[in-house]
């Protein structure tokens, strides 16, 4: 490919109203360009990298075995009546009426239409397992589009769906689908982590995300250095503590903390440390009002919560409801002097297990200090794992402790079991002849959003720094006066014959624009390997090479360059 016939369209600067790295650079690069809130024209660059993150994926899944199909994007709404997710979904679900007035929607998500595809097309043991794919746009509406194509409206996607006489057979695709997304990662060359992962609204009996590592990442993965767990910390287990809970050894003392409502506000003004204290986060299930009982450094982990029998679904309590079940406003609220047949009082492990601790007095302006369990209250309806693990627990599989790391979601993979099969009677004949209904797994991978994830993970201060699979050309030749000095010309159009023959997938900048601007439109893009074409050097019978996160450039011999840029591309 020559510049010249290709088009270019890097900016100075990002528009004001991009919100993340990536956004940023993506449309300073001229790899996108807004259309709507959520919604992005991907131009020729950075169609480019998507094809090549596509080629990637779409060869790891025929090489297990998948069998790719192509699905409409629009779908009818009995279907989604039949699974019950039209009136689940919510907002997100993008839906409207055709002239005759019957409902669709425009597809998030494929389980409905490709489990109809599987109830028609198969009857019998014999014909399963199966696995199909695609590689498609979704829409799914948002309500606040936002950090670009990491979280738009429209995206492309691959989504697999695979079906099976048994759940032996779903657990064995299983592992294979993360044999083969460990691949296409690898293939990436992205820095990675498999984790267990939530189920979530999608269903199911277990999962695993794929995150890639990057400091800007939304999700919060705890990880063990010294053993293989990793997990989303929406999952990660924290273990009770291993002490025993110690006797009382100070007295309950009630203590004015005025306007103090915070715990480490509370902490600093009693000269307490923070691990000393209890907050209360008061909800409501149904009519039910609950007292969630934290130490005062550890944070809520809804899911978990959510989990617990007789909490599902549970919503914070307003400030009428606390008043209302307490007689206090938020801020001071705490556990002793309740109610407990009108309160339920849930307490995480870590608060069961301690002693002398300080809680709200359930009166505006004062704590309580010096609690016990047993002495002061009566000990929790409920003791459950309700918190987010912190670096320094105990790892859940024993092996040390765990860290923690940021990571942005690219993909996911699931054991749906019988949840949309058995909604939709996807259904099949055993070897005895009788029906039974179909394991179903489901594999999803978010093809758009592993290229803003490939540069939230590589990028500095001259733009993005792509890993050589998916960036849009392997090698630029920058030719210093291409259109001036035959001499450099000659040896441009050379290199570039040789390497277009040796299959490299290279670019030559034979633009009329100062050397400097080319520089910095290829550093913007982010490709990983670069040559300068030099009248000076050339006269030493030298190129200057340059990779991406190269500090210094490298002089080769002009005969020699085709040969070492082969061995750097592994050609």
């Amino acid at each position: 490919m020559r510049a010249s016939k290709f088009f270019i369209a890097t900016q100075k600067e990002a528009p004001a109203d991009a919100d993340v790295v990536s956004q940023k650079l993506m449309l300073r690069a001229g790899l996108i360009k807004r259309l709507a809130a959520g919604i992005y024209t991907w131009m020729p660059m950075g169609l480019r990298v998507v094809r090549k993150v596509e080629r990637i994926v779409r060869e790891e899944m025929n090489r297990a075995g998948a069998i790719e199909l192509f699905m409409p994007a629009v779908q009818p709404a009995e279907l989604w009546q039949e699974s019950g997710r039209w009136e689940q979904y919510g907002p997100e679900l993008l839906r409207f009426k055709d002239r005759h007035s019957r409902d669709f929607i425009i597809g998030p998500t494929h389980e409905e239409v490709i489990t109809d595809v599987v109830r028609r097309e198969i009857k019998s043991y014999r014909q399963l397992p199966v696995h199909f794919y695609q590689i498609q746009t979704k829409f799914r509406d948002e309500i606040r589009p936002r950090f670009g194509v990491m979280r738009g409206r429209e995206f492309t996607m691959k989504d697999g769906y695979s079906f099976h006489a048994s759940f032996a057979d779903l657990a064995r695709e299983y592992a294979n689908m993360h044999a083969t997304y460990t691949r296409i990662f690898e293939r990436l060359g992205l820095q990675f982590r498999a984790v267990a992962a939530d189920t979530g609204s999608i269903g199911g009996t277990g999962s695993h995300e794929f995150h890639v590592l990057a400091d800007s990442g939304e999700d919060a993965i705890a990880y063990c250095s010294t053993s293989d767990y990793a997990a989303n910390v929406e999952l990660a287990e924290a273990l009770a503590p291993t002490t025993p809970r110690g006797g009382a050894v100070g007295m309950l003392a009630k203590k004015s903390t005025p306007g103090k409502v915070r715990c480490e506000e509370v902490a600093e003004f009693l000269g307490s440390q923070l691990t000393r204290m209890v907050k209360a986060i008061a909800v409501m299930h149904n009519e039910t009002f609950v007292l969630l009982l934290l130490r005062g450094d550890h944070t809520l982990n809804e899911i978990k919560a959510s989990k617990i029998d007789g909490l599902d679904p549970f919503r914070f309590a307003t400030d009428a409801e606390i008043e209302a079940h307490l007689g206090c406003r938020p801020g001071y609220i705490g556990p002793v002097g309740v109610d407990r047949t009108k309160v339920r009082v849930i307490a995480d492990r870590t608060v069961a297990a301690m002693s002398d601790f300080v809680c709200g007095a359930n009166e505006a302006g004062f704590h309580l200090t010096g609690v016990n369990w047993g002495r002061d209250l009566t000990e929790p309806d409920t003791v459950a794992d309700i918190r987010n693990v912190v670096a320094g627990d105990r790892s859940p599989d024993g092996n040390g402790a765990l860290d923690i790391c940021r990571g942005i979601e690219v993909g996911h993979i699931f054991q749906l079991r019988t949840k949309y099969a058995k909604a939709l009677a996807c259904k099949f004949l055993d070897e005895q002849g009788k029906e039974r209904i179909m394991e179903m797994g489901c594999y999803g991978i978010g093809i758009t959003r592993i290229v803003g994830a490939a540069i939230e993970q590589g990028n500095d201060a001259r733009g993005i720094a792509f890993p050589a699979a998916v960036a849009p050309f392997e090698v630029v030749i920058v030719p210093m006066g291409y259109r001036k000095s035959e001499a450099v010309r000659i040896a441009a159009d050379r290199l570039y014959d040789d390497l277009v023959a040796a299959g490299v997938d290279v670019i030559l900048d034979d633009r009329d624009e100062r050397p400097g601007a080319m520089f910095a439109d290829w550093e913007l893009i982010g490709l990983p390997h670069r040559i300068v074409v030099g009248e000076r050097g050339l006269k030493d019978g030298q190129l200057e090479y340059k990779g991406r996160r190269d500090s210094e450039a490298t002089m080769v011999a002009v005969d020699d360059m085709s040969a070492f840029l082969r061995q750097r591309l592994c050609v």
